[in-house]
């Protein structure tokens, strides 16, 4: 592929809708200011309630809590707000945008475990990688050029393998990443046979917005992870599902996430400003 179709490609990439499925827009940095100081120890006291509410779902299943990994997804919001909820004791932390996550993380501890879940070009890989050491997962793989551009640059920078998970799209929607998930078990086995500088751990989906088919989608994932658990011969344990977000994480956790991704709930509302 040439640098204009790759240009080209990551444009169309850039147009996807982001993780919450909500239209693109650039964070507003003085309504972010004055969210950080309005809810002065609410993100804390929220980051508590879903740690309850994830046990207690887990409970209702027969799991063991200590198994799924909740991650504050912190897009938009500031350093002091993501800080609160650091020395409340959460140590796993998501952003959406490279830029982001690259202004953010130089600024708190390194022992935050950071995963990256947005929609990842190509040309924002290296940034990626260079501006966050403790990059912990990219979650959001979703095709073989992702895969080997992640692998190279990995590789390059003498990294240890960066742990990875296929995001797949579960909910057939055109506005949302992942691969179809027909072609899930290829693009497992090539990040698994062909990227020695990447880590395979598991799936990802993003469910419907209104929910409606939530349980549909968490079921197709379920059964992308036996297809793929067999084709690889590894056993369903060691293959993660990341699903679960604000609005429907403990149904999630029921049906066997490992890893739910909770943003609003802790956090509060996002703040944006509309792009011109």
């Amino acid at each position: 592929m040439n640098d204009l179709e790759d240009e080209e490609e990551d444009n169309k990439r850039e147009n996807k809708n982001q993780i919450s499925g909500d239209e693109e827009l650039e964070p507003q940095a003085g309504t972010m200011a004055a969210s950080a100081a309005a809810t002065d120890g609410v993100a804390a006291a929220a980051l508590r309630s879903v740690v309850q509410r994830v046990q207690q779902a887990a409970d209702r299943a027969g799991r063991a809590p200590d198994r799924i990994r909740i991650v504050a997804v912190s897009k938009t919001k500031p350093v002091s707000l993501i800080r609160q909820v650091y020395e409340a004791g959460h140590r796993f932390f998501g952003e959406n945008y490279v830029q982001e996550i690259v202004e953010k993380a130089p600024q708190l501890p390194e022992d935050i475990e950071w995963h990256f879940i947005g929609n990842l070009q190509s040309n924002k890989v290296k940034p990626l990688l260079a501006g966050v050491p403790n990059l912990a997962m990219v979650e959001s793989v979703d095709d073989k050029k992702i895969a080997d551009r992640l692998d190279r640059m990995v590789g390059t920078m003498g990294r240890k393998p960066l742990k990875v998970l296929v995001q797949v799209n579960t909910s057939g929607e055109e506005s949302k990443s992942g691969v179809e998930p027909s072609g899930c078990v290829e693009l497992v086995k090539h990040v698994s046979q062909e990227c020695p500088n990447l880590e395979f751990c598991g799936l990802m989906t993003i469910g419907m917005l209104d929910y409606t088919s939530t349980p549909e989608n968490f079921k197709t994932l379920a059964n992308c992870r036996s297809e793929v658990c067999r084709s690889i011969g590894i056993p369903e344990e060691q293959c993660e599902l990341s699903m679960g977000m604000s609005g429907d994480f403990e149904l999630a956790v029921e049906m066997g996430s490992n890893n739910v991704r909770i943003g609003s709930t802790i956090f509060g509302p996002r703040e944006y400003l509309k792009k011109n």
